[in-house]
């Protein structure tokens, strides 16, 4: 996520040339952005999401890298933990440069703090189409998906999930750039060799990093609401909400970020308070994705009121496990794909 961009609060757009609208400013050196509310209001809560993602990520990749045994299920998880738990390890940069409103940490910080953001963004998207489709062809195909699903399949599929997300962070590396303006340090990308590269990198990544993944979630989880609906034994409504939940904070998470995005293509058609400020709360909206991930995809698989009485290991086992006696456990452990496993409640 490329989160060093936002750390500062005004803009000038008349240089330096080539650049993008959250990427130049006015703040003096020295000075910092505590004095101003919503970039205090958006620093607190970037820290928050700091801490929640860091060590939420970081206990399922304990409970399920080390305390469970290796299955498909166990390997998506902890394929969307690790993702998610470096976007979290680099969000102290970020903050950094958001409070200081300027960038501290040189060129190579700041060529390779953007590409493994963005690296961890696309695995993270990538993963979480992976554990849709692999749901999907759980419920419509289950007797096929227990002869053919391995450990081994599932990690060549986390292998090219990975090296497509580093194909996708490159540009990060080759127009990441540092520079000097008005007195102060940026880290920014510089087109200035490219001039429509801008515009072919936010819509690259918005067809790859949104528009694709999303249609593809969206197609497994009907497919699944149709076949569960037509199942008579499935009487409890919570397998839907889990599911309605899954896609509303994928949409809601990363559509304000990519609209905005493609906004400030042509940033002189909008208003420029509306526009930064969507571009700000559109970063954060986008990393609150990493710690709502654990959340959404382990502990919700759990039955409620046992979650309440269970430990916080005994909520992530029982949600990443093999066995589970109802329908929204399956649906949350695409591991468990036998002939039962789709009607049983």
């Amino acid at each position: 996520m490329e989160m060093d961009d936002d750390y500062i609060i005004d803009y000038d757009y008349e240089e330096p040339a080539n650049t993008t609208l959250s990427e130049v400013g006015t703040q003096q050196p020295g000075q910092t952005c505590l004095g101003d509310g919503m970039c205090v209001f958006l620093i607190a809560i970037t820290v928050v999401i700091f801490l929640l993602g860091f060590f939420g990520n970081g206990l399922v990749i304990w409970i399920s890298g080390f305390k469970m045994k290796k299955t498909v299920n166990t390997t998506w998880y902890l394929s969307l933990a690790i993702s998610d738990f470096l976007f979290c390890a680099f969000l102290p940069i970020s903050i950094t440069a958001m409070v200081m409103e300027e960038w501290i940490f040189g060129l190579y910080m700041c060529k390779f703090t953007s590409s493994v953001m963005f690296l961890n963004m696309f695995s993270s998207i990538f993963l979480l189409v992976v554990i849709s489709v692999d749901r999907c062809v759980s419920v419509v195909f289950p007797v096929w998906a227990q002869n053919h699903r391995t450990l081994q399949k599932a990690s060549v599929v986390v292998i090219l999930s990975w090296l497509l997300a580093i194909v996708m962070s490159i540009p990060s590396i080759i127009f990441r750039d540092t520079g000097t303006q008005m007195g102060h340090t940026v880290c920014y990308n510089n087109y200035t060799s490219y001039p429509n590269g801008h515009r072919v990198i936010a819509m690259s990544r918005f067809v790859v990093g949104f528009l694709i993944p999303f249609i593809f979630i969206i197609f497994c989880y009907t497919i699944i609401i149709l076949k569960l609906r037509n199942n008579r034994m499935t009487k409890s409504s919570k397998p839907f909400k889990v599911m309605t939940a899954l896609i509303a904070t994928f949409f809601m998470c990363w559509l304000p970020y990519h609209v905005f995005i493609l906004m400030e293509l042509n940033h002189h058609k909008y208003n420029l308070e509306l526009l930064t400020t969507g571009l700000k709360v559109g970063m954060i909206l986008a990393t609150a994705n990493s710690f709502l991930n654990p959340v959404l995809y382990v502990f919700m698989g759990n039955d409620f009121k046992k979650t309440l009485k269970s430990s916080v290991l005994s909520k992530m086992e029982n949600a990443m496990g093999e066995e589970g006696p109802t329908i929204s456990r399956y649906l949350s452990r695409s591991s468990s794909v036998d002939t039962r496993a789709s009607t049983h409640i």
